[in-house]
Order: structure tokens, then sequence, then C-alpha cells
């Protein structure tokens, strides 16, 4: 897999810009991260002060890094310009061509189709300039909005995974969902 180039991003939608977060970003990072419900299924979260700050450190340093394996980009509402969540698009496994997407965004937006209108992007990003075969996601298996945006954006479930993550203090099932660059071509 050949790196993908520096420039493929921010992405537009009709709704959305996805682009690199910014030092400016914190009080709209944290409003999201702060709410138990958004970090419910999530190894993070809810978020203090500090995590947010750390997070968004770690988010401003790697995008110095090259190659950069690791996108994780702000979701802007482009009416307003405002932050309301993030996706992310790690690639995990450059000899077999497969990226990983994540998400998450503040619950006031929930059920507005915004992750997947952000999801279908990123994953167009993957198998364009990117060059990947397989985008994968994975959810906890009680998160029905998750695992209904990847349903929504033409994924298909692999398989569930028995007690695979220890995520604060509890062992949950996950499952993994799948879409392949021929397929995803295929419905476009």
């Amino acid at each position: 897999m050949t790196l993908p180039p520096r420039s493929w991003f921010p992405l537009r939608t009709d709704r959305l810009v996805l682009r690199d977060f910014g030092a400016g970003d914190f009080d709209a990072v944290h409003a999201y991260a702060v709410d138990p419900e958004v970090s419910r299924f999530m190894p993070w979260g809810p978020n203090s002060p500090d995590e947010t700050r750390a997070f968004l450190a770690r988010a401003l340093a790697a995008q110095g890094d090259w190659p950069r394996l690791d996108f994780n980009l702000a979701i802007e509402l482009r009416e307003t310009a405002t932050v309301i969540g993030s996706i992310g698009l790690h690639l995990y496994d450059a000899a077999n061509r497969a990226v990983e997407v994540g998400y998450c965004i503040h619950r006031a937006l929930w059920r507005r189709g915004i992750v997947s209108e952000a999801a279908r992007a990123m994953i167009a990003a993957a198998f364009g300039p990117i060059g990947a075969h397989r985008v994968v996601a994975t959810c906890d298996v009680r998160n029905v909005g998750s695992f209904g945006v990847m349903e929504a954006v033409g994924m298909r479930r692999e398989g569930r995974f028995l007690s695979d993550r220890l995520i604060k203090g509890e062992w949950r099932d996950t499952y993994l969902y799948a879409v392949l660059e021929k397929e995803w071509r295929a419905t476009r």
C-alpha cells in the first residue's frame, strides 16, 4: 500500500467538513467528551478537562507525523463551523491495505444521519486516495446507534467477539463490520 497523500482532507459533504483538529477546538470537544452517554461504550471518558486537553495535544502532535497512519479528524458542521464530534481512520495493516474507521458525536446530534454522512466520506477517502482494500469498524454489541451507522453506510457484520475488550472494568462483546473496495464501488 502506498502512503496516502498529505492533502486528501479536509473532506466536505453537504452538511460537514472533516478536518484536522485545531488548538481552539477544546470547548467543542470537551462538550461531547464529558458526556457519560457519548463515552458509554468507549474505552475513554467521560473526560476531565485535562483528559480532553491531552487528547487534543495527541491529535495536534500526530498531524506532524509522516508517514501518518492515524487520521483523527474533527467533524464540523458547515453551517455553523462548530465541531460536533470526531471521526478517525487508522491504517492498521499496510500489507493488506486494511483500515479501521471509528467515530463519536455530540449526543444532541444523534439520529440525524450526521455520522453516516461523515463515515461515507471517510470510507470513500479510504478507497480513493488512501488505496485501501478493506475498511473495518467495531463496536460494543449494545451500541445500536454505532452498528446502525455501519449498516447504513453499507458495511456488513462479519462477526461477534465474546468478552474481547475490558472497558471500564467490564468485559464486553464486540461486533466486527467490514466492507471491501469492490463492494463499496458496486453500490456507488
